[in-house]
This record gives C-alpha cells, sequence and structure tokens, in this order.
C-alpha cells in the first residue's frame, strides 16, 4: 500500500481545526456566562439623564451594545423598537450603549435618525462594556430577569421570538 503524505497531513490538519473549533466555541460560551447578575452600573444617556441599572430592580431589563456603523446593529433597531412599544408600557425597560469607539456625534445622528424611543448611552472608556462581560462585539444583548439574573446572553442579531417569548414571559410572572 502506497503511502500519501499529503493525506496524513491534511488529516492532521483536520483534527486540529476541529479541536481549534471546539475550544473557540466553549470559549464563546464562557464569555457569554462570564456573570449570572446584573452588573451595579450606572449609564450617562445622551439626552444627558444618569440611570442606575438597580433601579430598574423589579422589571425585566433589556441591554444591548451596539455602534452606528454596525449594519447588524442597524438591523436590530426595528426589533428593539417593536420590543419596547410592545412591552414599555407593561414594564421592560430597555437601554442601548454605544461601543466606546463610536464617535458620540454618529450616535447622535443615528438615534435621531432611527428616532429611538428608547436611552442611549455612551460608554466613552469602555467601562460598561468591561461590566458586561468584556464586551467587544456588537450586536450584543442582555436581557435581565426582574431580580436581576441573567436571563438571555445574545451575540449578534436578536432571535426575535425567542425575546419576545421570554420578555412575555417575564411580565406575565410579574403579573402573578
Amino acid at each position: 500500500m502506497k503511502r500519501y503524505p499529503e493525506m496524513k497531513r491534511f488529516g492532521q490538519l483536520m483534527i486540529a481545526m476541529t479541536i481549534l473549533a471546539v475550544l473557540v466555541v466553549g470559549a464563546i460560551k464562557l464569555t457569554g456566562s462570564r456573570f449570572s447578575q446584573a452588573p451595579n452600573m450606572t449609564f450617562n444617556t445622551i439626552t444627558g439623564e444618569k440611570l442606575a441599572l438597580q433601579q430598574w430592580r423589579g422589571h425585566p431589563v433589556l441591554v444591548t451594545f451596539w455602534a452606528s456603523d454596525c449594519r447588524s446593529c442597524i438591523e436590530e433597531i426595528p426589533l428593539l423598537t417593536h420590543l419596547y412599544h410592545d412591552y414599555a408600557s407593561k414594564g421592560l425597560k430597555v437601554i442601548a450603549i454605544a461601543m466606546y469607539y463610536d464617535p458620540p456625534n454618529h450616535v447622535l445622528a443615528m438615534a435621531r435618525l432611527k428616532n429611538l424611543p428608547y436611552p442611549v448611552a455612551l460608554d466613552p472608556v469602555a467601562e460598561l462594556a468591561k461590566a458586561f462581560a468584556d464586551v467587544q462585539w456588537v450586536p450584543n444583548t442582555f436581557l435581565f430577569a426582574p431580580d436581576g439574573t441573567l436571563s438571555i446572553h445574545q451575540s449578534g442579531l436578536l432571535d426575535g421570538p425567542q425575546m419576545r417569548a421570554t420578555i412575555e414571559r417575564m411580565l406575565d410572572e410579574k403579573q402573578t
């Protein structure tokens, strides 16, 4: 039987890539679960308001990190806006945090252009991003239950039906 060194190297490469993929997926999952409670943070909004996450205890809270030049972030704004309009009157709190590298004038322009109904905060020194599992990529969204426990951490585009169902469940439980 003739040996083909290229096939052996290819097999070794495939094994190495599989191991690397498993490690990367594991690291992503660990990063997404580095904390289980809402951090005790205060947000400075683009309108000058100071909001403390702790003041929203007792309500479901959706915190989303975004950037004005992020296509997926912009694509997700209608869903966030619908969630806000559908559930804010029932107790849902929503805040969008612009990444530290996003120029404030771009954040303000996008918030105006998209007529964002929920508060938007700036994070000029990445203090908030660090507090939320060291967010590096956007969009990156966290949904906290009324007791402050992390319910959903979604990197990438939101799963609208899952987010809506979880929020509705939280609001129903809050009512009873």
